[in-house]
């Protein structure tokens, strides 16, 4: 279990309930929030299955960093993998990530998938010094409800 592990001067713990309206803040500071996808009810749907998790990186009282976490048993993914704009640049995406993979290996999972939206170059690149590669996919989605496709 990740609880309160020290990763590159970031204490990583599991969210807990007065996290919440800070993480949704800096998920929505760092423009991961999607009008389709309520910030709120992924948290609670990350944290009410066994497979899943957010993740975050404290540095003192302030939350720096986060990530989604979870897989289906066969494959691991994140999702809401942030870092604090004025915390840049002090390996604290490198530390949430690696208590990510960590979450992941302490569960059996033995390769994690991320997805990263085609005009961000910036975040890819991050990836890229993480020694993830790209690897060639299609990806086909369906609003189960019906609605037109999101982009």
């Amino acid at each position: 279990m990740i609880d309160a592990a020290a990763t590159d001067n970031l204490a990583v713990s599991a969210i807990a309930d007065a996290d919440i309206p800070a993480v949704v803040a800096l998920w929505e500071r760092c423009e991961l929030t999607r009008p389709w996808n309520e910030p709120q009810a992924d948290i609670a749907r990350a944290r009410g299955k066994s497979n899943s998790d957010i993740l975050v990186g404290r540095s003192g009282n302030t939350i720096a960093a986060t990530v989604m976490v979870g897989h289906d048993g066969h494959r691991g993914w994140v999702y809401y993998v942030a870092v604090d704009p004025d915390q840049y640049k002090k390996g604290y995406g490198r530390a949430i990530m690696t208590a990510a993979e960590n979450w992941l290996r302490e569960r059996g999972i033995e390769k994690l998938q991320l997805l990263v939206r085609a005009d961000n170059t910036r975040v890819q690149a991050f990836y890229e010094t993480l020694d993830y590669e790209e690897q060639e996919r299609v990806i086909f989605a369906k609003w189960l409800d019906g609605r037109p496709m999101t982009p």
